[in-house]
C-alpha cells in the first residue's frame, strides 16, 4: 500500500511479531506477506496476506505488479503496489504459536505483525528485509500508473 504526501509517496510496512524480532529494527521490516496455498494464484495470495497481517481489505480496483524477488532464505516473494490509506496503529494481524523459550515445551501465541507504518522511500529501504528494497525502486520507476489513480 502506498499513499502520496505533499513530501512524496510513502510505503506502508510491517515489523514482524513474536520474541525474535522485538529489539530489531532496521532490516527486518517487511511488505505484508505470506505463503501460497496450494493451488492459488500469487495476486489473490497477496490479496489474502494482506488482509490477514494488516486486518484490512485491500478495496483498490488497480494493483500494480512488481514482480518477483528471491530472499536470502530462498523464499520467493511476488508483490503488486496499490494507493490506499490507513491508520497503522488500527492493524490487527493474525497469531501464530512458537516455542517460547526455546526448548521450554511451552507454546506462545504472537501476533504476525506487531506494527505497522508508513514510510519515506529513503527509510522504507533502510527498515525493509534487504531483498525487498527493491520493490521500492519498482513503485518509484512506476509512478505515472499510481498518478492516474489520485482524486
Amino acid at each position: 500500500m502506498c499513499r502520496f504526501r505533499p513530501a512524496g509517496p510513502q510505503f506502508l510496512l510491517a515489523h514482524p511479531g513474536g520474541p525474535y524480532f522485538t529489539r530489531r529494527d532496521e532490516g527486518v521490516w517487511t511488505i505484508p506477506k505470506g505463503m501460497l496455498v496450494p493451488g492459488e494464484e500469487p495476486f489473490e495470495a497477496a490479496r489474502r496476506e494482506f488482509q490477514e497481517e494488516t486486518g484490512l481489505q485491500p478495496t483498490a480496483t488497480h494493483f500494480v505488479p512488481l514482480g518477483e524477488i528471491r530472499q536470502r532464505s530462498g523464499k520467493i516473494v511476488h508483490a503488486w503496489a496499490f494507493v490506499g490509506d490507513c491508520d497503522p496503529r488500527r492493524i490487527r494481524s493474525n497469531r501464530y504459536l512458537v516455542q517460547w523459550p526455546p526448548r521450554s515445551g511451552l507454546y506462545r501465541s504472537f501476533p504476525e505483525v506487531d506494527r505497522a507504518a508508513f514510510f519515506d522511500a529513503e527509510t522504507a529501504r533502510r527498515k525493509l528485509v534487504p531483498a525487498q528494497a527493491i520493490f521500492i525502486d519498482r513503485v518509484l520507476e512506476r509512478l505515472a500508473n499510481f498518478e492516474t489513480l489520485l482524486p
